[in-house]
């Protein structure tokens, strides 16, 4: 069987979409740079793909909001090729500015049950400023929450590098926090380092939570689990020698982040 092919969908401002494409192929797939005005002018190219991502940068240089103009793309222009793409049981991953666009074009939280959305109506969720109003770039320990997404399968705490200044998480009201956490559409949250405490909804503190995101909140799922976004970049960390502190933690071999892709590689084997 031929190894599953990925789309790095990328478009003006995408900066992380090499090393994207360098994760999928590290991980067993093919994957193909693909810029937005080529799919733009033939949506029938998603077809020679089993999985599309979005990865992380500056879309349109972040104007009017991080990942906006994107979001509208695929919102009104390819509404109808991404909704056929993933009913074909097919994947999708957002990473940090790829989250944002996800999210602000609907595909995220809901999937494709209500994309796209009315334009009368109101978003679940958005991600806006960090608490501290700044540009943030650490390291961060993650928790997975949820036992559906494909891209987590097998992790259970991951560390993982974050670099935004939009990344924290608003929801509408606390109906839906409730509605996510029932269908496991958190996937991941911002832990404390070898903790076993369970934190609930408290927000925690900086540097734990680094942008005050609802409920510690770093990444959604939707009700599938075949669509992921995330703030923090598996990407950055394909190789042990990636961490800050892989010396004194005697790391070796792969980086964490190279699991998520394995993941999604193998769910076409």
């Amino acid at each position: 069987m031929s190894s599953p092919k990925f789309c790095i969908l990328r478009a003006p401002g995408t900066n992380c979409d090499v090393e994207t494409a360098r994760a999928f192929e590290l991980a067993g797939g093919t994957a193909e740079r693909l810029h937005l005005f080529r799919l733009l002018e033939d949506p029938r190219l998603l077809n020679d793909y089993q999985g599309i991502c979005i990865p992380g940068g500056f879309s349109y240089g972040d104007d009017i909001g991080s990942g906006v103009i994107f979001s509208r793309q695929l919102q009104f222009r390819l509404s109808d090729a991404l909704a056929g793409f993933l009913q074909a049981d097919k994947l999708a991953l957002g990473i940090c500015n790829g989250f944002q666009v996800l999210l602000k074009s609907g595909l995220l939280p809901n999937g494709i049950d209500n994309f796209p959305p009315a334009e009368s109506s109101e978003p679940d969720a958005t991600l806006t400023w960090n608490l501290n109003g700044q540009y943030t770039a650490l390291w961060v320990n993650l928790k997975v929450r949820s036992s559906n997404s494909v891209f987590l399968r097998g992790l259970d705490e991951i560390e993982m590098p974050i670099a935004h200044a939009e990344g924290r998480i608003a929801v509408r009201d606390e109906s839906i926090l409730s509605n996510w956490k029932e269908r496991e559409q958190i996937a991941v949250t911002y832990h404390p380092m070898n903790s076993t405490a369970d934190v609930g909804d408290e927000i925690l503190e900086e540097p734990v939570n680094p942008n005050g995101s609802i409920a510690n909140i770093a990444g959604l799922t939707d009700p599938t689990g075949r669509i992921l976004g995330l703030m923090p970049h598996p990407e950055r960390f394909l190789f042990a020698t990636q961490h800050p502190q892989w010396t004194r933690k005697k790391l070796s071999g792969d980086g964490a982040g190279l699991e998520l892709f394995k993941n999604a590689v193998q769910y076409f084997s």
